[in-house]
């Protein structure tokens, strides 16, 4: 799933920590899968890592608004 920068800025700060967790876990289990030689997608980490970083830069910004 790509990140949706609109959707995500509108979510609270507790649902963008859940979400950052949930991509780090997907992130872990895919990186795990590429040593195992098992990716099926390995662009796949590439997007992964961009959305665990919007997804700080927004909560960062709500951060300091508060």
């Amino acid at each position: 799933m790509k990140a949706n920068v609109r959707e995500m800025k509108d979510l609270s700060q507790e649902e963008l920590t859940a979400k950052a967790a949930e991509l780090k876990k997907e992130l872990f289990n895919l990186r795990f899968q590429q040593a195992m030689g098992q990716i099926e997608n390995p662009m796949r980490l590439r997007t992964l890592r961009r959305d665990i970083a919007k997804t700080k830069t927004i909560l960062r910004e709500k951060h300091g608004r508060v």
